[in-house]
């Protein structure tokens, strides 16, 4: 139909208020042509690739990434098995170029993950904020690698699934990160089996841990010693500590600690 006549501000008003409301949104964009940059907007702001059929289903709606709707996103989810490094090459990645929070989701031990990087994602936008790595099967210093792209990143979350060990801290390649990130928001380390991988790493960026909270989860009583090593790096900064323990030993300094 013919553009309706209501002034644009108008238009952009009913939209807006319609923003948690996805259906009706769909059907703005069947009002009038100029409703459409509108109301993807909201439609787009929070995209997921969770299996490899949502990410065919992308490429075929937009065929050239540099005119899709990729620059409405703020949170972009994606689930490593979906994404490999042959992805890069389309150019799909680099529209995303406005998203403040990137969450990698994996864990499928029988993966060959070989065939999986995360090199395709460093710096893809550099107005990143918040990262999430939720996956027992990728190397610490890829992990960090891909932290340390984003020089404005201030809240990073490590999650491992299970209590083994996985890959993560297995890792002992050398990691000299060229760009040191801001890390002035909040930390969450939630590995299950020995975090000393990570931590250690974490400790020896350049920039040095400005966090103002921690979110630490423990249940070993090995993990003692980074725990601390955290909370004492971040000490300048740090305005809120969350601990979870289940390590005798963890617990007893907790007890002493809170006493200061």
């Amino acid at each position: 139909m013919s553009d309706p006549h209501l002034p644009p501000e108008i238009c952009d008003y009913i939209v807006d208020l319609l923003h948690n409301e996805p259906g009706v949104l769909k059907r703005c964009c069947l009002v009038s042509q100029s409703w459409v940059p509108r109301t993807r907007k909201y439609l787009f702001a929070d995209i997921k690739f969770l299996y490899s059929k949502h990410l065919r289903k992308w490429k075929r709606a937009f065929l050239d990434p540099s005119r899709s709707p990729a620059h409405h996103t703020h949170t972009l989810t994606v689930s490593c098995p979906v994404v490999t490094s042959t992805d890069a090459q389309g150019g799909w990645i680099r529209a995303f170029s406005n998203v403040t929070r990137l969450e990698v989701l994996g864990g499928i031990r029988d993966l060959d993950y070989s065939a999986v990087s995360l090199v395709p994602f460093h710096g893809f936008s550099p107005v990143l904020k918040s990262l999430r790595v939720a996956s027992e099967s990728f190397p610490c210093v890829q992990i960090l690698s891909l932290a340390c792209s984003f020089r404005f990143l201030e809240d990073l979350d490590l999650t491992q699934p299970t209590v083994d060990v996985g890959i993560i801290d297995l890792d002992r390649t050398v990691f000299r990160p060229s760009i040191s990130p801001v890390l002035t928001g909040t930390l969450r380390v939630h590995l299950p089996g020995r975090m000393g991988g990570a931590t250690r790493r974490l400790l020896d960026l350049p920039g040095g841990l400005h966090f103002r909270k921690l979110e630490l989860s423990c249940c070993r009583d090995s993990n003692f010693q980074w725990m601390r090593a955290l909370v004492v790096e971040c000490s300048d900064a740090l305005e809120c500590v969350d601990i979870k323990c289940w390590a005798p030993r963890t617990f007893a300094w907790l007890l002493h600690w809170n006493r200061y």
